[in-house]
């Protein structure tokens, strides 16, 4: 049987000798198609193998009557609609490890570079001007690299700055002391790093946590002088900030890579001649190229062969019969993670997951998947997925358990998720009621009955009289609308939990404020 596929961006010629190869593989290269044209060429193909440049919409998706496979040859995936492809039974495939080596070492370029301020150097020469005084450098031994977000780009980072005789300060929502004693760095919170880094480089996805991490705020705890480096995505730097602290000296330079609007013709940071820049070109390498290439045909075709693929984006398939049971739970599960990793403050170490009544016969580990995409998704955002959660958490160090038992506690199903850390131990447990759909019906010790969706405030408080009302006037001050309260306590006038469903994000200001109230001592904003 020969499977047929649709090259719509130009791809390297490795790998196109990979698929030009392998007998059961035809493929046709028809690129800059408009999308109506690619919508009716799909109809008879097997494949669609893409870059960043077509967009695989959910109308094209569903235009593609035989399609089996996407494969992304590159990192991302935002050009693909996976829900879409995924309700349609087809595989995503990406190349996440293809451009690791060419991003760090961009980074590494950038920092030097920014460092002996050779592009300016550089093109004062071009202009005629020969002026050693002014492009006066310094050295990296010694220095202080604090590298915020220590995935493989980050680790990589690292490495080789450790060649270079920097000393490296890293932060990692999942790093702890003893990973970083392994790899011979210093561990410290993010306020750590940017208080005690000469340089600072960013290598975390961008989500609404990591969204202008590096804002004013940060900008004042840093030291006079710091340089800071961004080849990771626009938007993690206010760089309307950095230009503020630029202009003000703070910051002694900057290197970007990526910014928050590409392309563009002009920027404000350009102006400013402490400033060096390229236009996204991090993973731009032949090498990297010819990888992504190479790594996503080979997928394809191991997927047309039988076999397992090795970088599914997506939820692979499941058999009708369990799925049609387990479906339900679905939704419940990732909540219940995602709920749960917001209450906790340090780094995951363990996580039980408890099936009990039906749910104890039945094939969970498709739940345990989503459990432990909810509890990632916080700090890797769409990277994390029913796939590749498990994979992430083992990378991670985090140790994923799987309990069932056939007693419930007075329900017909209940799922309770537990974290384990070095300072705390945290659960929550939720079932599925007849008629009513999902609930969160414990947190902690406390027992509660919320919808696990939208907005919720968690509000750990004393127990006095008096605190609800000045919750409730607080947040009538800020417009936001109280739907449904719940509270718990251990004992009379002791330790209590509230949990509010609210109309709107509760923003920090509005969270800040409610904590300085008497008697709350701590109040968490989940967005479900």
């Amino acid at each position: 049987m020969t499977f047929k596929i649709l090259i719509a961006d130009p791809i390297s010629e490795e790998g196109l000798h990979v698929l030009r190869t392998t007998p059961t593989i035809h493929f046709e290269v028809a690129t800059d198609l408009t999308p109506d044209v690619l919508g009716e060429q799909i109809v008879d193909f097997d494949a669609l193998l893409v870059r960043s440049q077509t967009q695989v919409t959910r109308e094209l998706i569903s235009k593609a009557a035989n399609l089996k496979i996407i494969g992304r040859a590159g990192v991302g995936v935002d050009n693909i609609d996976l829900d879409a492809a995924t309700e349609h039974g087809i595989i995503v495939v990406n190349a996440p490890n293809g451009n690791t080596n060419s991003a760090a070492e961009h980074t590494m370029a950038m920092i030097m570079a920014l460092s002996r301020k050779i592009p300016q150097a550089y093109y004062a020469l071009k202009n005629h001007q020969w002026d050693r005084k002014k492009y006066v450098g310094v050295e990296l031994k010694n220095k202080t690299l604090g590298v915020i977000g220590l995935g493989r780009i980050g680790t990589e980072v690292a490495s080789r700055a450790k060649g270079q005789r920097m000393n490296i300060m890293a932060y990692d929502p999942f790093l702890t002391e003893e990973k970083a004693d392994k790899m011979g760095i210093r561990y410290g919170s993010v306020q750590d790093v940017l208080k005690e880094a000469d340089f600072i480089t960013v290598h975390t996805p961008l989500l609404k946590e990591t969204k202008h991490l590096i804002n004013a705020e940060a900008f004042e705890l840093m030291k006079p002088g710091v340089q800071i480096i961004n080849c990771a995505r626009g938007g993690i730097i206010d760089e309307e900030a950095l230009y503020e602290a630029i202009v003000s000296k703070k910051v002694a330079g900057a290197a970007m890579d990526v910014f928050e609007e590409e392309p563009f013709l002009d920027h404000k940071l350009l102006t400013l001649p402490e400033v060096i820049a390229t236009p996204h070109l991090g993973g731009s390498t032949i090498e990297a190229q010819e990888s992504v290439a190479v790594d996503v045909s080979e997928d394809v075709i191991r997927f047309f062969s039988g076999d397992l693929v090795r970088n599914p984006v997506n939820f692979p398939s499941v058999p009708t019969d369990i799925m049609n049971k387990i479906e339900p739970y679905f939704h419940l599960a990732e909540n219940l993670g995602t709920f749960l990793i917001h209450l906790t403050q340090d780094v995951i170490e363990e996580v039980n997951i408890y099936y009990s009544g039906d749910l104890s016969e039945m094939e969970v580990a498709p739940l345990t998947r989503n459990t432990v995409k909810g509890l990632l998704k916080r700090y890797h955002g769409d990277h994390v997925n029913d796939v590749n959660a498990l994979y992430l958490a083992n990378k991670k160090g985090i140790t994923i358990h799987e309990h069932k038992t056939s007693k419930s506690r007075g329900f017909t199903n209940l799922l309770t998720v537990e974290v384990k850390t070095k300072t705390e131990n945290r659960r929550v447990s939720g079932t599925l009621l007849n008629g009513l759909g999902p609930r969160i019906v414990k947190v902690d010790q406390y027992s509660v009955d919320v919808i696990p969706d939208g907005h919720i405030v968690v509000i750990h408080h004393q127990d006095q009289p008096g605190v609800i009302g000045r919750m409730g006037n607080l947040l009538a001050q800020h417009d936001i609308n109280i739907a449904t309260m719940q509270v718990d306590r251990a004992d009379i006038g002791g330790e209590a939990i509230m949990l509010l469903k609210i109309d709107k994000h509760l923003d920090e200001d509005a969270m800040n404020e409610l904590e300085k109230l008497d008697d709350i001592y701590h109040v968490t904003a989940i967005d479900l």
